[in-house]
């Protein structure tokens, strides 16, 4: 199964974008999605899987939940939009970490693409795809992209785009 993972959009998408959302055999939002538009243009493509970040408003928050946890090809993920990365995850998250962990933790929010095992909770695969939309710090927009197969995650890629 292909994986587009982005994030931090701020009510944005581009032809860029929708290109990648066309190849992927579903899309994953981390938060901070922006509009409901965003929405309704990514399910009109693909399956889409998505949590609220800090930025959302009302509409994104009835239809997202703050923490998705799901399984595919056998693989256990949790996304949430605000959660650091380890040993440094957020309180909330370290709570949560300790009751329960997945094999791919991803979030969003800082805007800076990350890709990185949790040595101490058993190689957990920690995912932040950057900032997807324009506003922000940011000088490349990213997202990441991989496969899903036989409880195995393959074939990793950043993609980059222009600002």
């Amino acid at each position: 199964m292909q994986i587009l993972l982005l994030s931090d959009t701020h009510s944005y998408l581009d032809d860029a974008i929708l290109s990648y959302c066309k190849e992927a055999d579903e899309i994953w939002h981390a938060g901070d999605i922006g509009s409901f538009t965003v929405v309704q243009e990514l399910e009109r493509l693909k399956p889409l899987r998505a949590v609220y970040g800090n930025i959302d408003g009302e509409d994104v928050r009835r239809a997202f939940p703050e923490d998705l946890w799901f399984e595919v090809e056998g693989v256990l993920v949790w996304m949430t939009h605000i959660g650091g990365y380890p040993p440094r995850y957020n309180q909330r998250v370290r709570k949560i970490l300790e009751q329960k962990q997945a094999d791919i933790f991803i979030c969003g929010h800082s805007h800076i693409l990350k890709v990185v095992k949790d040595d101490k909770r058993e190689e957990m695969l920690c995912l932040n795809p950057g900032a997807a939309g324009k506003q922000g710090f940011h000088k490349v927009r990213t997202m990441l992209r991989f496969q899903l197969a036989n409880k195995k995650i393959s074939n990793m890629e950043v993609i980059e785009m222009k600002r």
